[in-house]
Parts: structure tokens; C-alpha cells; sequence
């Protein structure tokens, strides 16, 4: 069984889901003067990211931590966890 499992965005609550673009805008370093709505404009684009299938959000089932990913951070994550659990 796999560790990691993609979570449709759609599933989650609308404040969840907020909550966790919110926390990937800081965590990435965007800023949000950058639109003319602050935070509110980019947790929007990031909506349609995810719509678009640029972002996902995966759940960690061994440490219960749910991130917002780009695929490119999702496909270098799944190769750095196999190569932990190689060694």
C-alpha cells in the first residue's frame, strides 16, 4: 500500500481547501502584492491550477500531513521518500 495518496480537491471543504493554498502561497514564498486581491487572488489561481491539473494535494498516511504540490515537487518527492526507504 502506498504512503501517499492524491486527494481530490473537490472533496475538501471550501475553508480546508483555502487553508492549505493559503499555507503553500507562504510556504512558496509568492507575494501577495503581486495580484490586486492579495491573498485572495492567488489561492484563486491556484484554484485553477488545481482545476488544470497543475497542482495536486497529496496526504501523507504515515505522518497525517496533507501538502498542496506542484508535479514537478510531487515526481522529485515520490524519488527522494523511495530512495529513504532503499536505504
Amino acid at each position: 500500500m502506498s504512503r501517499f495518496v492524491e486527494v481530490p480537491y473537490r472533496m475538501l471543504p471550501g475553508e480546508t481547501l483555502d487553508s492549505l493554498l493559503e499555507a503553500f502561497v507562504t510556504r512558496q514564498g509568492y507575494d501577495t502584492t503581486d495580484t490586486g486581491e492579495g491573498m485572495r487572488g492567488w489561492t484563486g489561481e491556484l484554484k485553477g491550477q488545481l482545476e488544470r491539473g497543475e497542482l495536486l494535494i497529496a496526504h501523507d498516511l504515515q505522518t497525517e500531513l496533507t501538502e498542496v504540490m506542484t508535479l514537478a515537487q510531487w515526481r522529485a518527492f515520490g524519488r527522494d521518500i523511495a530512495d529513504d526507504e532503499e536505504d
